[in-house]
């Protein structure tokens, strides 16, 4: 068993919510920039791996026509399911990303990658940014939203996740945010800004 899983082991075996998604103020803040930096108020067809128990999952079923979640772990699939019951649009499953990439269900016109590259290694994240450009649809969406603080299970930073996101993946940056502890980026193959889609300029 890799040290990966032995880390989300202990941390699913002492909680149901390891990163207190649900009620800390910082993760509650933090989704709702996430969400409302999307450049699109609906997408038709969204992929999120990592997705944990699914606090992110419910908000993006809400502007998803359909959505695919996955985790590699299977404790945070049974939450994450819990917590998205009766939700006809999503489907939550056990993969191991980037290696089981979702190839028969895309293309995915947004990819949502949130708290989940650092824990690659090099190769994974060159392979990452891969399937992500070549899963996207003409007007695909791509949100990456990362803590930038070390730790010890990161192999990487938020910042090198992003700017190798932005060096692989051809898209057209429209969103940068940028905290001490935080990074979200959104890029697009539609470069057009919201007030350029929406007709206003």
């Amino acid at each position: 068993m890799s040290t990966t899983m032995l880390y989300f082991d202990e941390l699913y075996r002492r909680s149901d919510d390891p990163w207190r998604l649900r009620e800390g103020w910082y993760e509650r803040r933090k989704r709702s920039l996430t969400l409302a930096l999307l450049p699109r108020p609906r997408y038709r067809n969204a992929f999120e791996p990592a997705c944990a128990n699914g606090e992110l999952t419910a908000e993006l079923a809400r502007r998803c026509d359909a959505l695919l979640a996955a985790d590699l772990h299977a404790r945070a699939v049974e939450l994450a399911r819990e917590r998205v019951a009766g939700a006809s649009n999503v489907r939550i499953e056990q993969r191991t990303v980037p290696r089981e990439w979702p190839r028969e269900d895309g293309p995915f016109d947004l990819i949502v990658i949130s708290e989940f590259a650092y824990y690659l290694d090099a190769a994974e994240l060159e392979t990452l940014a891969a399937r992500i450009a070549g899963s996207l649809t003409t007007d695909g969406t791509l949100l990456a939203c990362h803590w930038r603080r070390p730790f010890a299970e990161a192999r990487e930073s938020a910042d090198h996740a992003h700017a190798l996101f932005d060096a692989r993946c051809a898209l057209a940056r429209l969103a940068h945010h940028d905290e001490a502890d935080l990074l979200i980026d959104v890029w697009s193959r539609d470069p057009r800004s919201v007030a350029q889609c929406e007709g206003l300029l």
